[in-house]
This record gives C-alpha cells, sequence and structure tokens, in this order.
C-alpha cells in the first residue's frame, strides 16, 4: 500500500543536514542497525545517499537502493564511497539472494513501498536474525513536513505488518512527528 516516491527534481532538499537529523541522526541509525565492520546492509529507499554516507563507514559493504535512477545519478556526482553499490530496484524485488544481508534500514521512506510484498522480500533477503531499523514520518504528524499524513502510517500499523511478516520488534519510539522502529527477521 505504498505512495508515491519522492520527486528527484527536488533531491537538493535530501541534503539538509540540519532538517534530515533533526528527524534521524546519524549517532541514533548507526545505533539502531548496531552493524559492525564485517556486515552487508542495504539503504531502502536510498535517494542522494545522504543517510547511506553515515552507515558507509561502520560496515563492509552498503547496497544504496533505489526506484529512480535519477537519485542515483545525483549520489554519483556527489561522490559514492567506495563500499557502496548503487541498486535500482523496487523493494518488492529486490536483486539479493535470499539471508544475504546482515541488516537494511529505510529513513523516511517505509510510507513509499510498505506492502506485503516488500515485507516479504525484506524478509527473504536479511540474515535470521538481522537487523530492519525504519524512521518514518508518523500518521500522528502535523504534515508541516514530509509526505501528507493520509500517507503515513502510524508505528503500530508499521509494527503490525512487520510482525505478519516474521519480524520481532526490538525497539519502538514514537516522536511528535516521526517513528523509530528496530525490528529482527526470524
Amino acid at each position: 500500500m505504498g505512495y508515491h516516491t519522492f520527486d528527484a527534481g527536488r533531491a537538493d532538499k535530501l541534503e539538509d543536514a540540519q532538517e534530515r537529523y533533526r528527524s534521524l541522526s546519524a549517532e541514533e541509525l548507526c545505533w539502531a542497525l548496531s552493524a559492525s565492520s564485517d556486515e552487508t546492509v542495504a539503504d531502502l529507499g536510498s535517494g542522494t545517499g545522504f543517510y547511506t554516507d553515515d552507515v558507509a563507514p561502520a560496515v563492509d559493504h552498503v547496497y544504496a537502493v533505489d526506484i529512480q535512477e535519477a537519485m542515483h545519478d545525483y549520489y554519483r556526482k556527489k561522490g559514492v564511497p567506495d563500499n557502496v553499490d548503487l541498486v535500482t530496484s523496487a523493494v518488492d524485488d529486490l536483486p539479493f539472494d535470499t539471508s544475504s544481508l546482515d541488516a537494511a534500514f529505510s529513513t523516511m521512506t517505509y510510507h513509499e513501498f510498505a506492502s506485503d510484498g516488500a515485507l516479504r522480500e525484506v524478509a527473504r533477503v536479511l540474515k535470521p536474525g538481522g537487523t530492519f531499523a525504519i524512521a518514518d514520518w508518523a500518521a500522528s504528524g502535523s504534515g508541516r513536513n514530509g509526505p501528507p499524513v493520509d500517507e503515513r502510517f502510524s508505528a503500530a500499523e508499521a509494527t503490525d505488518a512487520l510482525r505478519q511478516h516474521g519480524f520481532t520488534v526490538e525497539f519502538e519510539a514514537v516522536r511528535p512527528e516521526t517513528f523509530l522502529l528496530v525490528v529482527s527477521a526470524d
């Protein structure tokens, strides 16, 4: 039941560190992933690579997954770290082997791809016990920033959907405009 994707013509807005880190800091994302230097992770809905760049130094390899090639073009111009591969794909059809990823994360994009197919795919590609960290706009938010409120999910809706697809909720934080979930694959 995902909604529209972010307009790649407005990609510069995704590089506003002050605004982005207000919703999720680099430190909080790295904490949520608790990834180690030998791990392979995927950034689902990577956009310009803003958060990919924060995770890349902490892990062995990152797949920056985005459905829009224009976002990858932006990232290439900005400069892609050596341990990052750009993957143009929808989340419901990931080109990874089963149980091949140690972790995955989604920053402010869950509402774009949330569907049974996408959650099945994330569960398929994560190793048993693998982490999936999701920070997204909350349905309880004001709608001043991010997508319209009617295109958002509540943390409860997201956790219900994740549990139905075999994930165990390890951490949940609901903020005025956003939520953060950390779940593990069964």
